[in-house]
């Protein structure tokens, strides 16, 4: 069973911006039931309603966080209807989020995980907002688990289907062509797919195309220093998927995508991959 660190750590990822109070708000809640936690703003830039953003983001930097850490994410276009508020027991940390996607990453990657939904009320505040589910549920949950004043089993009853959203791994559409879509766009523009570089490796060696509506790139290229200015280029960046991106310029926007839009990957003979990218 997970078990807090000694001086509590807990992560926050929203849709909420910087311009309104709401973040403060949940830092408040936060505080005030666990003056000793250590508030970490992973992103509060998460597009709106932006669900599949939201959960790369969180997969890309729970690991990083020593065991016992509590990540409570809120992206929340369902707020107030009956989905469910869930607590995920995964990889020795705590993950409270709404059951609508948001942790499809941490479950596929741990599939022992442990689910409860949010039922015990009294870890909330009263009354709950029908449209601050982040302030009055989640948050005062995350300061219960990260202060030691809740245990996993608290907050409500294990349940086994929490919603795995199914179109995070690419699919096959012949024997060498797959289809794909964009996880997330960084706010340098870069394009990130969600072809592990793991599973998709050729794509350094071998010819290849992405294609995104109108726009193919069919370039690869080591690092941003390698490629030529104003040209689209693939690489496997940090994330350990394959990447999109254009130096010193926007790929995202060259490209016309955001998070969600469809890409297929080809295979194709190796003179393929010394044409440069259509920009």
């Amino acid at each position: 069973m997970t078990s807090p660190p000694k001086r509590p750590i807990i992560t926050l990822t929203t849709d909420f911006g910087a311009s309104d109070h709401y973040v403060a708000a949940m830092k408040g809640v936060i505080l005030t039931r666990c003056p000793a936690a250590q508030l970490v703003d992973v992103t509060h830039d998460i597009p709106p309603y932006g669900i599949l953003a939201g959960a790369y983001a969180i997969h890309q930097s729970a690991s990083w966080f020593p065991r016992g850490t509590v990540h409570l994410a809120i992206v929340d276009p369902g707020v107030g209807t009956a989905r469910r508020g869930i607590l995920v027991d995964a990889g020795g940390q705590f993950f409270v989020a709404p059951d609508n996607g948001l942790l499809s990453f941490i479950l596929r990657g741990h599939p022992e995980a442990h689910v409860y939904e949010l039922t015990n009320r009294r870890f909330w505040l009263a009354p709950v907002s029908a449209t601050f589910h982040g302030r009055d549920v989640f948050a005062p949950v995350a300061a219960a688990l990260a202060s030691g004043a809740a245990k996993r089993n608290d907050v409500g009853k294990r349940f086994r289907e929490p919603l795995v959203l199914s179109n995070l791994a690419p699919e096959a559409k012949g024997r060498h062509s797959w289809t794909g879509l964009v996880l997330s766009i960084d706010r340098f523009g870069n394009v990130i797919t969600n072809f592990p570089q793991a599973d998709f490796s050729f794509v350094a060696t071998s010819g290849f195309s992405v294609q995104a509506g109108r726009r193919r790139v069919d370039a690869f290229k080591r690092t941003f220093g390698d490629a030529r200015s104003g040209h689209l280029f693939a690489y496997f960046g940090s994330s350990g998927f394959l990447e999109i991106g254009m130096n010193q310029q926007s790929a995202a926007s060259a490209m016309q995508v955001e998070p969600g839009a469809s890409l297929l990957l080809r295979r194709t003979p190796r003179a393929a991959s010394r044409k440069t990218a259509r920009a």
